[in-house]
């Protein structure tokens, strides 16, 4: 009888050990095989896949050397942003494809294409899981189907336009705070040479901590150090993350980010907790993004029983803190940057914002009437996209034009590429022109559609802040050139490089004289 059980045990263990060894040959080579065969068929050319890791090593060596780099003084950056993307489609074509792992990556790159995948979300989904992004950010850019539908829902009335509105006395306070601080360096001698993006990163912290949470920079300031701190681990971890079980692997880097993480959640969670008391018994107005959305939380809830969790508060409160801030002071500086290069258009712009507000205090509707800011940023946004890339996948066979995708293979929409494509912006896409933007995106484009321009990415899961980050952006061009005119500086080292968006590397020394 013993003996017989003891059969029974061996035979068990025997086809679960079967059973998951067939389930890793099929993850590790079978599918990956399957689906490199695929691609080729349809006329797709890359690497051959590598066992586990695929191109993931050649890709994190390339990412490591690109950082410490510098670059001539040239918007041509897409080879320095996405090394080895770019190395991938120069040597095989835009019909190419990389290995994230077991993985495939198919580039596409023409327009409608691109346009079509991102207005069907239900069918192109984000890649689940995705190490990288996933390590650092999670909420509404993460989640799918019905939860992200409920959530989007929810946090809607937070980006009304009389909630973005009402942040903009909070937005001017802080710009005013800003370039407070940067005249004290100008007394005296009225010019000052000065690293700006310490600045404008502390002024897009500053003002989403006030519209967010109705707190001041200070308060957040916590929370700003372990996001970037995530962001920089995540960074040095690439390769562990494309490891099977490698982010579980107890090393220096992974303790720090799991203690990061814990950090994070207890200081969100007090944050919420505050709030959510000062709500129920009616202290303060709560006009902030948390406020807000807290209130159209508990609206849900009482009138269809089922809102956001506290863990569902909590990464759309890490949301804010990265998407809000680090989009944001990426446009920002990469425009002042454009400025300080760009002398002529530095003067049309300011000339505007005189026409406009003269020397005084800037006022909402105003902004509006700022035609050559807006075509300035635009450029900037096309030139610098603060998303470098955006990254979807198939979980059934779907339909693209006349190509069957099949299960498994994620799509790259390179929009660093795209909005550098001499196809789509003619022979000077690599030029900063904002007169190409005179006539809105569509005339910009060339009738090529918005497929072409995606500083925010596109259709239904566009980014919800965009409206509050231009806002935020023409403020701080407006409030900045009424008092300096700025020129870039000889030390200047140009060298943007993507971490979550896409900052200056080595920051922007400006030479600032006071008007």
């Amino acid at each position: 009888m013993v003996a017989t059980m003891g059969k029974v045990v061996i035979a068990i263990i025997m086809v679960l050990i079967g059973r998951v060894g067939w389930k890793l040959l099929n993850w590790a080579w079978l599918k990956p095989r399957k689906l490199e065969r695929w691609m080729r068929s349809e006329g797709y050319k890359g690497n051959s896949y590598k066992l586990v890791l695929g191109d993931v090593k050649e890709l994190a060596r390339m990412m490591k050397e690109g950082k410490s780099k510098t670059m001539p003084i040239s918007h041509d950056i897409a080879a320095h942003v996405l090394p080895f993307d770019h190395h991938i489609i120069t040597k095989y074509g835009k019909k190419s494809f990389i290995w994230f792992g077991p993985t495939p990556r198919i580039y596409i790159m023409e327009p409608e294409f691109v346009k079509e995948i991102l207005s069907r979300p239900n069918d192109f989904l984000k890649p689940h899981p995705d190490q990288f992004r996933d390590s650092v950010v999670s909420g509404l850019i993460v989640s799918e189907g019905q939860q992200w539908a409920k959530n989007r829902q929810i946090m809607n009335p937070a980006f009304h336009l009389e909630s973005i509105k009402s942040m903009f006395p909070a937005i001017c306070s802080s710009c005013s705070n800003m370039v407070s601080k940067l005249e004290q360096l100008t007394v005296g001698t009225g010019v000052a040479e000065v690293d700006v993006w310490p600045y404008i990163d502390s002024l897009a912290g500053d003002v989403l901590a006030r519209t967010a949470f109705g707190s001041t920079y200070e308060e957040g300031q916590k929370i700003f150090e372990i996001q970037k701190d995530q962001m920089e681990l995540a960074m040095q971890n690439l390769l562990m993350l494309y490891l099977p079980g490698g982010r579980f692997i107890p090393t220096r880097v992974n303790k720090k980010f799991l203690e990061n993480g814990a950090a994070l959640q207890a200081i969100f969670r007090a944050i919420i907790d505050k709030k959510k008391k000062a709500i129920e018994i009616g202290e303060g107005r709560h006009n902030d993004l948390l406020g807000l959305m807290l209130k159209s939380n508990l609206k849900e809830i009482q009138g269809n029983g089922i809102g956001m969790s506290m863990e569902e508060v909590i990464d759309e409160c890490k949301l804010f803190y990265v998407g809000g801030s680090e989009t944001t002071s990426s446009l920002m500086i990469w425009a002042v940057f454009l400025l300080g290069l760009h002398q002529d258009w530095q003067e049309k712009a300011r000339e505007e914002i005189l026409q406009v507000f003269g020397t005084e205090e800037l006022h909402y509707e105003g902004l509006k009437h700022l035609k050559i800011v807006t075509m300035i940023l635009n450029e900037a946004l096309r030139l610098y996209p603060p998303v470098v890339m955006a990254i979807r996948a198939t979980n059934k066979e779907t339909k693209l034009g006349n190509m069957t995708i099949p299960s498994g293979v994620n799509i790259s929409l390179p929009i660093i590429q795209l909005h550098h494509d001499h196809d789509i912006w003619g022979a000077d896409a690599s030029e900063f022109k904002p007169e190409r933007f005179s006539e809105g995106v569509a005339h910009a484009t060339q009738g090529r559609g918005s497929g072409c321009f995606l500083p925010f990415t596109g259709g239904p899961r566009v980014c919800i802040g965009q409206n509050v980050a231009m806002m935020e952006a023409k403020a701080t061009v407006a409030v900045i050139l009424q008092r300096f005119s700025l020129e870039l500086s000889p030390s200047y080292k140009h060298c943007p490089f993507p971490m979550f968006t896409l900052p200056p590397q080595f920051g922007v020394p400006l030479s600032l004289r006071k008007i």
